[in-house]
């Protein structure tokens, strides 16, 4: 396929009024969410898709001041620079040539993840084959098409509330409810013990990422007491329960017999693997958008296979998102469970009361349509490369916004 245009639309779909939630120690503001829609269009016609940017709980965003905004023009400027006019036979040259530009190594891999996804999808249509066959075939596997979720929901509120969600999700056939603590350690005990009581049909895992480590607000011996906590009261996965690259942390952690989860945040798939073989983690999260695409994540799922560990994808953000993460899930072998971002007013659960965390439309304005889920099983789409439609009208809906998408404050010692 011959690349003609490569294009990097930054997008911002803003919280309006901004949130305000309340953690131990402090406060955050949400004001926005950010995406960078990536379009990539060959000789015949064809166009790619991907979104693209870090989204793991690094949230470089925020802490190293960069900006969705600058990718975008990282999109538009060396990523198109080194693309377009190359005739792609096979999807790992266009990774050479992007390793070949002068940007920084942690901006390669992000440039060659939301490319390589796109050019899975242009490889798609090319053939007239969805993408979950084509990986298929280079795993050696048959797809599965009907994909059970996990709800990612949750986030900083009484104990109730938790529970309150938690409810209408299992009512909606999830089969997990994911959530956000750091409400205070007496507090994260009482939503856990709440939930293993209230719950029936559905597993709860908490997802610890900043919020047990903002401003060492946890100590090491709470985080500790908190983790073994969550297992003895039957919690799938403590995800992130320790800094990202605190290997011997998560070494220790697993001491208590818990389920540990991790590795959103690893710079590139080769620490996916690093974090693999410390033995610590149960489940390996990869991110395509983030990993180096279907291909990056290719090589973490030949580790986890045959082993006592699964991979479980990353997935937080838009229904594009979702759908190319859907396709690696439909594939991989010894895969088999979907994260699912839960925000408000979603047309594809419409649900009462609304569970969702916060509102983020441009998650769903992304696609024309929407995705089929019943019995919170999401069904593969069938159609040529990702099988969706994007509405490129959110190009001119959705403008980017500067600033921090989200914002920390901190109560005085």
């Amino acid at each position: 396929m011959r690349i003609t245009d490569v294009q990097g639309h930054a997008l911002s779909s803003p919280i309006d009024p901004p949130q305000e939630r309340r953690f131990h120690g402090g406060s955050r503001r949400l004001r926005k969410r950010d995406v960078v829609l990536v379009v990539v269009e060959t000789a015949d016609g064809r166009q790619g898709f991907a979104t693209a940017g870090a989204s793991s709980s690094a949230m470089r965003e925020f802490f190293e001041d960069d900006s969705l905004g600058t990718f975008g023009e990282v999109v538009n400027g060396p990523v198109a620079d080194a693309l377009v006019g190359e005739t792609i036979e096979e999807i790992p040259a266009a990774h050479a040539r992007l390793r070949k530009t002068d940007l920084p190594a942690r901006l390669q891999r992000e440039a060659i993840s939301a490319i390589d996804v796109a050019l899975y999808d242009l490889r798609g249509k090319e053939l007239g084959a969805p993408v979950h066959e084509l990986l298929a075939e280079e795993y050696g596997t048959q797809s599965t098409t009907h994909l059970p979720l996990y709800a990612s929901a949750g986030m900083y509120m009484e104990p109730e509330g938790y529970v309150d969600q938690a409810l209408v999700l299992e009512d909606l056939g999830f089969t997990g409810y994911k959530y956000r603590p750091g409400i205070g350690p007496a507090r994260d005990r009482e939503v856990v013990k709440r939930l293993a009581d209230a719950l029936t049909d559905m597993a709860f895992m908490l997802d610890s990422h900043t919020w047990w480590k903002l401003r060492e607000s946890y100590d090491p011996e709470t985080v500790r007491e908190l983790v073994a906590y969550a297992a003895d009261h039957g919690a799938h996965w403590v995800e992130e329960p320790v800094e990202p690259d605190d290997y011997e942390g998560y070494v220790e952690l697993a001491e208590t017999g818990a389920a540990l989860a991790g590795g959103e945040s690893e710079p590139s798939f080769a620490g996916l693997i690093d974090l693999a073989e410390t033995g610590a983690v149960d489940f390996l999260q990869g991110d395509v958008r983030h990993h180096e695409g279907f291909s990056g994540c290719q090589e973490a799922i030949e580790h986890c296979r045959g082993r006592d560990m699964e991979f479980v994808p990353h997935n937080f953000g838009t229904w594009l998102g979702l759908v190319a993460n859907a396709h690696l899930v439909a594939a991989a072998p010894e895969v088999s469970l979907l994260e699912y971002p839960v925000f408000e007013n979603d047309p594809a659960l419409a649900a009462d009361p609304d569970p969702g965390m916060y509102p983020f439309d441009l998650a769903f304005d992304l696609l024309d349509g929407e995705p089929e889920i019943t019995d919170g099983r999401l069904a593969v789409p069938e159609g040529p490369g990702l099988g969706i439609d994007v509405n490129l009208d959110v190009v001119e809906e959705y403008p980017f916004v500067e600033g921090a998408w989200t914002e920390f404050r901190y109560d005085k010692a």
